[in-house]
């Protein structure tokens, strides 16, 4: 069976990050004709060169996507966008605001704005749980990029599908906890936990790029999917990881201590994938749920049915087991 990707040309921006990366294997391995990768991390762009020297079907692109020119540049006789650039960092997006807002929210614009004016077939944009019922800058941009892609599908003159698809928390990204936990571990600890009651949604690298590719391939203009992904405590996640990572640093797990140092202002309990809203009008399938645009009724899609009682669903929803996430961690480490 052919894969999607199969001689598109493909564009990621925040190409050089962890999803980029991921995304960027997965095009090689797709066979896709055309890979490339644009970032303003210039050593990231070096590092992935000098990893993937034998592949000659891969640009890397230095530069910024609140640049309409360059952006406008970088989307030339492309098929597909993977829009993964962004800022990300709750707390650096609290403080700096205005910069948050310029590249989560302009920066978008301008991938849209190129993708339209070139006439890319398809723009996925990457967002996150953070854009439900959002309280922080990072969540509150995440969200007006998921209305702008929204808004951009029904465009009178576009010929683009825009989606969007929410992530969780990606194990082992850059920037993701486990590597400031391992690290933690690594000294010997403590770990930090902000609240014993903590609960966050997870997946894996695969997962991400598997939503990714599905939502590419059956979109047609202004949803936003979402992974069916387990939830998991953060406190059974920590102990787990001291079980998995400390004899790697020469320590015994019963040795590396947990601090609780409270929750940080803005910081829920909870990250919930879906607004309630949502869960009225939302499309599942086995794997994922699909919200669909507000101003163009979508009655059907593949193997896909209308949610009859979501909130049932992640009502009851049950944490992972320390043994399901050690097995996870076990692959991870």
């Amino acid at each position: 069976m052919t894969s999607f990707l199969h001689r598109k040309n493909i564009l990621i921006t925040g190409g050089s990050g962890s999803i980029g990366e991921s995304l960027t294997k997965r095009a090689i391995s797709d066979g896709a004709s055309l890979i490339r990768v644009f970032s303003n991390d210039e050593n990231g762009l070096y590092e992935m060169e000098s990893k993937y020297k034998n592949h000659k079907n891969i640009e890397y692109v230095i530069g910024d996507i609140q640049n309409e020119e360059t952006v406008l540049e970088i989307v030339k006789d492309i098929d597909i966008v993977f829009h993964a650039a962004a800022l990300k960092h709750v707390d650096r997006c609290e403080l700096n605001p205005l910069e948050t807002i310029n590249v989560n929210i302009m920066g978008t614009k301008n991938i849209a704005k190129a993708a339209q004016n070139k006439n890319v077939k398809k723009l996925i944009f990457i967002s996150t749980d953070k854009a439900v019922n959002p309280i922080g800058v990072m969540g509150a941009t995440k969200l007006l990029g998921e209305k702008l892609i929204a808004a951009e599908a029904f465009h009178d003159k576009s010929n683009t599908i825009f989606a969007s698809v929410r992530f969780g928390n990606v194990f082992n990204t850059r920037g993701s906890i486990l590597p400031r936990i391992e690290k933690q571990i690594s000294n010997g600890g403590p770990i930090t936990l902000t609240n014993p009651q903590m609960k966050r949604f997870f997946m894996t690298k695969d997962d991400a790029i598997n939503l990714i590719i599905s939502a590419a391939t059956i979109a047609k203009g202004g949803e936003t999917f979402v992974l069916k992904m387990p939830l998991i405590r953060l406190e059974d996640l920590f102990d787990s990881m001291k079980d998995v990572l400390a004899s790697k640093y020469g320590y015994n797990p019963s040795q590396i201590k947990t601090k609780i140092i409270g929750s940080r202002p803005g910081e829920k309990l909870v990250e919930y994938l879906l607004t309630e809203f949502e869960m009225e009008n939302v499309f599942e399938t086995k794997d994922f749920f699909i919200i669909p645009p507000l101003n163009v009724p979508i009655k059907s899609y593949p193997k896909a049915k209308k949610s009859k009682d979501t909130q049932s669903y992640f009502k009851a929803i049950k944490t992972l087991s320390k043994k399901e996430i050690y097995s996870i961690l076990k692959k991870i480490y």
